[in-house]
């Protein structure tokens, strides 16, 4: 696994391809308060680029664009948060999405257990360390621990996304999946309005 690091915003000249796997760190859980630290991408070729921001205004006009490509595939476990802290912070909506969370809701129905580090052991059988999760990630320097874990967070999800793609053909749910995913912006702008608790849909 090769990592690089970059300062505010990705560099010129990046090809990540048709689809590409995105994570993000944050101060904490409410992406109206706390700040958004670092993004995750990583192409298929298992390539990681990490994006550190600093503690001020955002400006990554080149992360911006590609977060908007129509053309490439976002790939992201529990979108929904991830879209909120990215709308919120540097103004663009990703799109379009694929989430392995949704996913494995839809076709594992014989388990609750949907975090990334179950997907990891049962889909590909990699274990995923958790230890970094709840670090400093506004930190001035990051640890080469924290820039490991930032990576595994993104470096698998091309693969479980394979695996979730046939179960979600197997179970003929495929189609439910993708409109799941074109309501995930909407969603994501409903929390950052104040519906974060609500069901919108409810009587």
């Amino acid at each position: 696994m090769s990592i690089e690091l970059h300062e505010g915003d990705l560099p010129a000249g990046l090809d990540f391809g048709a689809s590409i796997a995105i994570d993000t760190e944050t101060m904490g859980l409410n992406p109206m308060r706390d700040r958004l630290c670092l993004v995750q991408l990583c192409g298929a070729d298992g390539h990681v680029h990490l994006v550190r921001f600093a503690r001020g205004p955002y400006a990554a006009p080149r992360l911006g664009a590609l977060l908007g490509e129509p053309k490439v595939l976002k790939i992201f476990h529990f979108a929904r948060f991830d879209l909120a802290a990215i709308s919120h912070n540097l103004g663009v909506m990703p799109g379009p999405v694929y989430c392995t969370k949704i996913a494995s809701r839809l076709v594992r129905t014989f388990t609750d257990r949907h975090g990334l580090k179950d997907l990891a052991r049962d889909l590909i059988g990699v274990e995923l360390s958790k230890e970094q999760q709840s670090s400093d990630w506004g930190a001035a320097e990051l640890s080469p621990a924290q820039m490991k874990y930032a990576a595994a967070d993104v470096i698998h999800l091309h693969a479980i996304r394979q695996r979730l793609d046939a179960m979600l053909a197997r179970e003929g749910r495929a189609g439910l999946a993708q409109d799941l995913f074109a309501c995930l912006p909407v969603r994501a702008r409903l929390d950052l309005m104040g519906w974060a608790e609500t069901d919108i849909f409810a009587h």
